[in-house]
């Protein structure tokens, strides 16, 4: 068994947590951001080719104590890291964190990780020096209270870059956020969803995939691919695996819509991408079945009419800094009660990071959940209308 840490948006390791468990992996623990689990050697492609709220997936190769640079250098050179790489690698120690430790420098600490890790290389291949010349691989260093853990990245690109998407627009919301807004959300393939701010259709598409059953990782490529001891084989079988369990048999009643001409046009494109990745996929193992573009038009938030009697409002408003202007994303918020009264019997999740949003929409959420990808802290807030309150 090995260990892995899966790395995703501060608020959802709970969500990763549960979809790990679904994998049929044990979760170990977690920190913000962060979720440890074990699993076997098919772990390291269905991790990445699955977690739809994971950023990325990392191996976890030391985990020893060190309280000098000697003992941080002995550590990493014990890592039979001539086994992972081939012979033009190309090594980077792209971040280091290091709290309550004797060893506080961040760029010692990854000078000496990197030369651990070529000193090893160059012992075991009998090399001088690496060529450098192939695929780059990533380590990541975290040291706590002088407990030492050494991560290789599995991934490559961040795992919310799925392939569907060319164009995000201005400040497009990450897919695997979208993916978590669904899961806080309970959200289910037979309720209807639909997004009137849809932009680049992130949330929509998110949502389509996980109706009909389809691994987020279909179409893209991962760095483990570069890795000594890769086996294409392997990968192709459970690619195939993956594929089988699309659901095309389903009915799915998903929307999205935007004011902006423009921002329509890119959720369709976006959406054409992922329809073919589904295809594509489909087409491997034989079978023609298709799935159906969701629908996105061009429309007011205020003037949309409820398509179903119940279903639930996801969206990413503007905000401030997405707007351009603090005022005008306050008076965009008391407009949505329209969107409120017009979907009455919708539930609603909504996320954003202006923290006057709930005063100016008028109406108080049922839960409230903070989520944090990269430098910007959002929170998403829940509304079941069974249970909202409004201000009086």
């Amino acid at each position: 068994m090995h260990t892995f840490v899966a790395l995703c948006a501060i608020g959802a390791e709970r969500i990763l947590g549960n979809e790990i468990k679904l994998l049929g992996y044990t979760v170990n623990g977690n920190a913000p951001g962060r979720v440890i689990f074990s699993g076997d050697d098919d772990a390291l492609i269905r991790a990445n080719l699955c977690l739809r709220t994971a950023d990325r997936v990392y191996l976890q190769l030391a985990l020893y104590k060190a309280q000098t640079f000697d003992e941080l250098f002995a550590g990493t050179y014990e890592v039979a890291w001539e086994t992972f790489f081939k012979k033009n690698v190309r090594v980077v120690v792209d971040k280091v964190r290091s709290h309550g430790s004797t060893l506080t420098s961040e760029h010692s600490i990854q000078s000496i990780v990197h030369k651990a890790i070529y000193t090893r290389l160059g012992d075991r291949w009998h090399m001088a020096t690496v060529p450098e010349t192939g695929a780059t691989a990533t380590v990541r260093v975290y040291i706590w209270e002088n407990d030492v853990q050494v991560l290789l990245d599995t991934s490559g690109a961040a795992l919310h870059k799925r392939g569907y998407r060319s164009d995000g627009g201005p400040a497009p919301l990450r897919e695997t956020v979208a993916a978590v807004l669904l899961q806080e959300l309970l959200w289910r393939r037979k309720i209807p969803l639909h997004d009137p701010f849809c932009g680049a259709g992130t949330i929509v598409l998110e949502a389509l995939l996980y109706a009909h059953n389809v691994a987020p990782g279909l179409a893209r490529h991962f760095a483990f691919e570069q890795f000594a001891f890769y086996d294409a084989h392997r990968m192709e079988t459970l690619r195939r695996s993956e594929a089988e369990k699309i659901r095309t048999d389903v009915r799915v009643r998903i929307s999205g819509s935007d004011i902006d001409q423009a921002a329509v046009m890119r959720a369709k494109k976006n959406a054409e991408a992922a329809c073919t990745v589904v295809h594509n996929a489909l087409a491997a193992i034989g079978s023609c079945a298709r799935v159906a573009l969701p629908d996105f038009s061009v429309a007011d938030m205020a003037t949309l009419a409820a398509p179903y009697e119940c279903g639930v409002i996801v969206c990413n408003p503007p905000y401030g800094e997405r707007l351009g202007d603090e005022a005008a994303a306050q008076e965009l918020y008391k407009k949505m009660g329209a969107l409120w009264n017009n979907f009455s019997g919708w539930d609603f999740g909504i996320i954003t990071a202006n923290k006057k949003f709930q005063n100016c929409f008028g109406h108080y959420a049922t839960k409230l959940k903070d989520i944090t990808a990269g430098n910007l802290n959002t929170r998403l807030y829940i509304y079941h209308r069974d249970r909202a309150s409004s201000r009086d």
